[in-house]
C-alpha cells in the first residue's frame, strides 16, 4: 500500500513567503525556492515560492501555495501572501513585527487580535532574525486572499475565530490524518490500546484530546480519530472494546446523532437539521424551531437556546437528547458491521471547551478512566 503523503502547515508557507520577499528587498533575488527551519520538528525543507514583486512603496510580496500533503484539506493550493517591508528599528520595538491582513481570522477573545498562533510567530521569527542587522526591523504582513472564503467551511468561528483562517499548529509537518492511507495507522494504534485496556476514550480532535487529558483521563486511554470514527468504532469491536466513550466539540458529534458516521464536512453535513429534528423530539415549539434551523452554526444554535428565558432547561433537555442518540447509533453501528456489543457513551463540549452534557454512559464510565 502506498504510504499517504505528508505536507507542511500554513505558518510554513507563510514563512516561505516572508523569506522569499525580504531576501528580494536585501539582494534583488527572485528565489524560485527557499529554505525554511521548520523547528519542531528540528528539521529544514525546501520550499517553492510562487511569486515574487517589488512594489512601489518599498515593499516586497512573497507568494508561496499550500500544500497540506494527502490531507482532505480546504487550504491545498490556496495562496500564501506575505507583504514585507525592511527599515531601521525603531526605539523598543521588536526586529520582527508580524501583522494579519485580509483572510486571516480575528479572535473575538482578544478583542480582534490576528489569530496568528505561538508556533506561527516562531516559525517567522526565528527564520527572519538571522537575514537581518540588530538595527533593522522587518514587518510582515500575511494576507490569506482566499481565507474569508474558505473560513466559511470550517469551524472557526465556532471557536472565536471570523473573518478568516487561523495560522495555527504545534509543528510544521501536516500529517494526513483524513488520508485513506491514514486509517490503518489509526487502526494499529487502536489495536494497541484495545489488548490492554477494555475501556477507551475516542476524541476526534486535538480540542478532545487536551480537555479530555485535563480532566484527568488516563492519556493511554484516549485514541485520536480524526473524522475516521466509522470505521474506528468497527474496529473497535473487532478488537473486543467493551465499552468507548467519545469525547467532542458538539459540532462534530452531532452528526452521528444524524447516522453520519464520517464526521468530515467535505462529505456531509446536516448539523442544523440534526439538532432541529432533535429540538422537536423533546417538544420545543415552532417558532423556537425556526430560530434554531435558522442559525448560521451549531455554535449559534446553542447559544439562541442559552437565551431563551428557561434557556439551561431547554438546553439539558436538548443536549441529552443528542447524547442518547449519538450512544444508541454508536452501539447500533457497531452491532451491525462488527456484530459485537460495545456499550456508549458521549461527551459534548462547546467552544469554549465547557461541557455541556455527558450521556449516563459516558458518567458511569469516567471515573474509572482518571489517572490514579
Amino acid at each position: 500500500m502506498i504510504e499517504p503523503r505528508s505536507g507542511y502547515t500554513l505558518p510554513v508557507f507563510a514563512t516561505a513567503s516572508a523569506v522569499a520577499a525580504l531576501r528580494y528587498l536585501q539582494k534583488s533575488e527572485k528565489l524560485e525556492s527557499v529554505e525554511i527551519d521548520l523547528i519542531t520538528p528540528p528539521q529544514k525543507v525546501t520550499i517553492p515560492v510562487e511569486q515574487i514583486a517589488l512594489l512601489d512603496n518599498g515593499k516586497a510580496l512573497g507568494i508561496t501555495l499550500s500544500d497540506p500533503g494527502d490531507n482532505l484539506d480546504i487550504t491545498a493550493n490556496t495562496p500564501i501572501w506575505a507583504l514585507v517591508s525592511l527599515e531601521g528599528r525603531k526605539p523598543n520595538r521588536e526586529t520582527v513585527i508580524i501583522e494579519g491582513g485580509e483572510g486571516v481570522g480575528k479572535q473575538l477573545n482578544r478583542q480582534g487580535e490576528a489569530a496568528i498562533y505561538r508556533y506561527a510567530k516562531q516559525i517567522l521569527i526565528e527564520n527572519l532574525q538571522g537575514l537581518i542587522d540588530d538595527d533593522q526591523q522587518v514587518t510582515v504582513k500575511i494576507i490569506l486572499p482566499e481565507g474569508r472564503r474558505l473560513a466559511q467551511r470550517t469551524s472557526n468561528e465556532a471557536f472565536g475565530v471570523v473573518e478568516g483562517l487561523s495560522l495555527l499548529g504545534t509543528t510544521g509537518i501536516s500529517q494526513p490524518l483524513t488520508a485513506p492511507g491514514q486509517l490503518t495507522a489509526f487502526q494499529e494504534e487502536l489495536g494497541r490500546k484495545a489488548r490492554e485496556f477494555s475501556t477507551l476514550v475516542f476524541c476526534v480532535g486535538e480540542n478532545g484530546l487536551d480537555l479530555a487529558q485535563k480532566q484527568g483521563i488516563n492519556p493511554e486511554q484516549l485514541v485520536k480519530t480524526a473524522n475516521w470514527l466509522g470505521p474506528l468504532l468497527v474496529a473497535a469491536g473487532e478488537q473486543g472494546v467493551k465499552s468507548l466513550v467519545l469525547f467532542g466539540y458538539h459540532g462534530k458529534l452531532i452528526k452521528l446523532a444524524g447516522g453520519v458516521f464520517h464526521t468530515h464536512h467535505h462529505l456531509a453535513d446536516a448539523r442544523l437539521e440534526i439538532l432541529t429534528a432533535l429540538g422537536a423530539k423533546v417538544g420545543l415549539s415552532t417558532d423556537r424551531l425556526q430560530q434554531l434551523l435558522a442559525s448560521e452554526t451549531t455554535e449559534a444554535g446553542l447559544e439562541y437556546l442559552r437565551g431563551l428565558s428557561d434557556g439551561e432547561e431547554i438546553v439539558d433537555r436538548v443536549y441529552s437528547a443528542i447524547a442518547r442518540r449519538i450512544d444508541e447509533n454508536s452501539q447500533d453501528y457497531i452491532r451491525k458491521h462488527a456484530e459485537k456489543a460495545v456499550t456508549v457513551g458521549s461527551v459534548l463540549f462547546d467552544r469554549n471547551r465547557n461541557i455541556i452534557t455527558m450521556s449516563s454512559s459516558a458518567r458511569q464510565f469516567l471515573p474509572s478512566l482518571k489517572r490514579g
